[in-house]
């Protein structure tokens, strides 16, 4: 019998590919396509040995695959949106492909909220691997513990990474609401997603809608310090637990980053559970660590596995993450979507290379980021950066002018809060001046939830050549 051939359209994306993964492993024939392909996931998919096209035909779709998942960045007009819809062929969207495929039978484990998901989800996926509890899982990018970003798993409990964005061009409602949680994180919630929510309130409305679907046996956990979050879930008709610094059932007390990662205790209802040791640096990862313990307690995992587990997790690609160095110069790359976001992560690399100057190179790349929702609101988020570089809006042509960040500005708001700041629109005009700019010891954070033309790459290179003219002088 011939294998079910699924083809995947927008398989680029993080949640894509690891669902091109999991189909995969599940026994399908799996294909795709997408308009752009970079790593990580460009390079998972040829780790696996999907037939996969850059750029989106017609063609692709015969003969015609038993199956078509359409991923939430297609529209109407793509071509083989249209080829689709012409011929009638099957079609569906991720989330609910993977409710059909993945979460029946499983106790439904639902990450959510503006920032962390992707993070909280590795770090409770791999405590719960290393407690040998065998979870499956679909994270929206590459852990460092994992080879791949998804696993079918044979235990009791499926985790998902969910998120408020639309689900696809015929269903306009959010992804996560397909997850069917029985436990649900719902972190930090702000105003994100630009291109799809107004303000504000219709953000919070997703959440709520998200809330209500959470069953009377099932449980909430949720960023107790966050007001946008205890709003949004006040209705629940679950158990609810919060986590969080000032308030909630789980505490972290006395927090301290010593440059090679946070250490705390965590209380439960004021009584001490455990000793939490992590390698990985900001506040925003002990808030995480004590939404993962909330979680894995609700598992049954005793606290000392719990403890083993948080202690070897290694993090996430592309949060945090050291892309190489040299001639004395680490260059750190971050997923970066948002001004919350920057700020932490930027804080996070001031603390953790203390003593060392940080340049902070940011590419508004996210479709709120492009957007001027943020544009007062950016200069503020540099403050643990010492240097500051602005690259040009990505995609330009996509957003009017009216409604762009206008970068230039940017520049001009941070160096009137006595930030040095400069706007290089383009990739090379960036590591030219960075080559010479930079000396041994100074820390580069690239900010991008994209390729950003391969300027981690391209500046490690003309480093190295840099270190090799210096040494022929």
């Amino acid at each position: 019998m011939a294998k079910e051939h699924v083809h995947l359209v927008g398989i680029g994306g993080t949640g894509m590919a690891a669902l091109a993964g999991l189909l995969q492993e599940s026994g399908c024939r799996v294909t795709g396509s997408d308009r752009e392909l970079y790593p990580p996931t460009s390079t998972l998919l040829r780790s696996i040995g999907l037939e996969v096209w850059s750029g989106f035909d017609a063609r692709h779709l015969r003969p015609s695959p038993d199956l078509v998942v359409i991923g939430n960045v297609v529209r109407r007009g793509n071509p083989e949106a249209e080829e689709v819809l012409d011929r009638r062929l099957r079609y569906t969207s991720m989330p609910r492909l993977v409710a059909e495929r993945f979460l029946e039978g499983r106790h439904s484990i639902v990450i959510v909220g503006t920032h962390g998901k992707t993070t909280t989800t590795a770090m409770l996926a791999w405590v719960l691997h290393h407690a040998g509890r065998d979870p499956g899982f679909l994270i929206g990018g590459v852990a460092q513990d994992f080879d791949r970003p998804y696993r079918r798993g044979r235990g009791t409990a499926f985790l998902v990474e969910g998120d408020e964005y639309d689900t696809s061009f015929f269903d306009k409602g959010p992804k996560f609401m397909h997850y069917r949680p029985d436990t649900a994180v719902v972190g930090t919630v702000e105003f994100d997603h630009a291109d799809i929510f107004r303000d504000l309130a219709e953000v919070k409305r997703a959440f709520s809608w998200f809330t209500n679907i959470i069953p009377g046996r099932g449980l909430v956990i949720r960023h107790e310090d966050c007001e946008v979050t205890r709003e949004v879930t006040s209705h629940a008709l679950s158990r609810v637990e919060g986590y969080g610094f000032d308030s909630g059932v789980w505490r972290a007390e006395g927090v301290r980053d010593d440059g090679e990662g946070s250490r705390f205790r965590v209380l439960r209802d004021s009584r001490f559970l455990l000793e939490a040791s992590l390698q990985l640096s900001g506040e925003h990862n002990v808030r995480n660590a004590l939404a993962v313990v909330a979680a894995a307690v609700e598992q049954g995992v005793p606290a000392r596995e719990i403890e083993a587990g948080l202690a070897s997790f290694r993090g996430v690609r592309r949060r945090l993450e050291v892309r190489g160095e040299e001639d004395g110069v680490l260059i750190i790359d971050d997923f970066a979507h948002h001004p919350t976001a920057i700020a932490e992560t930027l804080r996070a690399t001031q603390r953790r290379y203390r003593g060392r100057r940080v340049w902070a190179v940011l590419e508004p790349r996210s479709w709120s980021l492009r957007r001027n929702v943020f544009q007062d609101r950016l200069a503020a988020c540099f403050e643990a950066a010492d240097e500051v570089v602005i690259a040009g809006v990505y995609g330009t042509e996509e957003i009017p002018s009216s409604s762009r960040l206008d970068p230039e500005r940017l520049v001009k708001d941070l160096t009137s809060r006595g930030k040095a700041a400069r706007f290089l629109p383009h990739v090379e005009e960036i590591v030219s001046f960075l080559v010479r700019s930079v000396r041994p010891g100074d820390v580069v954070a690239v900010l991008s939830n994209g390729g950003f033309g391969g300027l981690h790459e391209r500046l490690l290179t003309s480093l190295e050549r840099r270190s090799k003219e210096r040494a022929r002088i």
